[in-house]
């Protein structure tokens, strides 16, 4: 989404007006070469990313990414992605120009996330939620993120896009610490988010959720590696494959940098608890089912991304044993990425009505 340049200044009040009107005369001087590249038509109609990226806006609000920004081989600015620094610069411009969020940073080692997917998680949980097709927004949507993650980017995006409330939870001192410091920069998402640790990992809910609380929806993104090597593993493929792309687009220096980064097993000391846990994806979200029975009456709808769709089967075969009584399957789409989010209600359609009812 394009911001005027009024909009942008309010953004970042660092910048001088003559600085904003240099940029403004290059996006012009520019417009007919930097057509945003579109992401994915497969985005959820809401999402504010589908028609690509703002380069020329993202960089008014974060000067630093001008660094990282050169045409693609379609004559249209792109970042290199193999390169972890200009992902990460790239994701503080995107949710300070578009979500108005300050501050946004996560410690050298830890999982940086693609915000226009994690969005688009919200999007469909917000379509969960609709009442007779009508999405609600405000406070007394009430919502737990298990395992949030150093970038507490569901709360962060949850709060900013629709204004509900937020429980985060994780078991890494490390990662509540830090979601605490981007808030304290960002009252309007303080108001809403409350930070807990879990100091039990063997549990998912108790110990975060008290005996008289209700959440209309809990959300996570399970660790989907079963061990640190095959973590490596599985980063070492991705930023191979990222550089050989970046190889053919861009020539052999941006091949040589991400092999450069690729040092796995000294960066993964704070990811555990984000990319890797005994058993996997499939055990991570078996436990997670057999325990949201105990809090059935407590939480309108649990979900969870799943990313490995073979995971699927046991899951649903799972739920029929606990005797939840209504499961969805949300596919999602975003490029050549497909995933989807696995939604289940141990609540009568007759019960969840009354509880959008009381909602109110």
């Amino acid at each position: 989404m394009a911001r005027s340049i009024t909009q942008l200044q309010r953004a970042n009040p660092d910048m001088t007006k003559r600085s904003l009107n240099q940029l403004a005369v290059k996006r012009h001087s520019a417009s007919a070469a930097s057509s945003k590249p579109v992401l994915s038509k497969a985005l959820h109609s809401r999402n504010a990313h589908k028609q690509g990226y703002d380069f020329d806006a993202l960089i008014i609000a974060v000067p630093a990414l001008a660094a990282f920004v050169r045409p693609n081989p379609y004559g249209n600015a792109s970042i290199d992605f193999a390169d972890p620094h200009a992902v990460k610069c790239l994701n503080t411009a995107l949710l300070l120009s578009e979500y108005n969020i300050r501050g946004w940073d996560i410690p050298n080692g830890y999982l940086c996330p693609p915000v226009p997917g994690r969005v688009d998680y919200l999007h469909y949980i917000a379509d969960l939620l609709a009442v007779n097709g009508k999405i609600i927004k405000g406070a007394s949507i009430r919502c737990l993120d298990i395992g949030t993650g150093a970038n507490g980017i569901y709360p962060l995006l949850g709060i900013q896009s629709y204004g509900w409330q937020f429980v985060a939870s994780d078991i890494d001192p490390v990662s509540i610490d830090n979601v605490d410091q981007i808030a304290q920069q960002n009252p309007q998402i303080s108001t809403y988010l409350q930070l807990r640790l879990q100091q039990q990992p063997e549990h998912i809910f108790k110990g975060i959720i008290s005996a008289d609380e209700r959440f209309d929806v809990s959300l996570c993104n399970p660790p989907f590696h079963s061990s640190l090597a095959e973590a490596s593993a599985g980063t070492l493929r991705k930023v191979t494959n990222l550089a050989k792309n970046q190889q053919k687009k861009h020539g052999q220096q941006s091949s040589q940098l991400a092999v450069s980064q690729v040092k796995p097993t000294l960066n993964f000391g704070g990811q555990k608890a984000e990319l890797w846990c005994d058993g996997g994806e499939q055990k991570f979200l078996a436990n997670m089912i057999k325990q949201s029975r105990d809090y059935a009456s407590q939480v309108l709808w649990f979900t969870s991304l799943v990313s490995k769709s073979e995971n699927l089967k046991p899951c649903y075969q799972l739920l029929k044993q606990v005797n939840a009584v209504e499961v969805k399957t949300i596919e999602m789409t975003q490029g050549n990425k497909a995933t989807r989010i696995l939604a289940w209600s141990f609540l009568t359609p007759a019960l969840r009505q009354q509880w959008s009812t009381l909602r109110r």
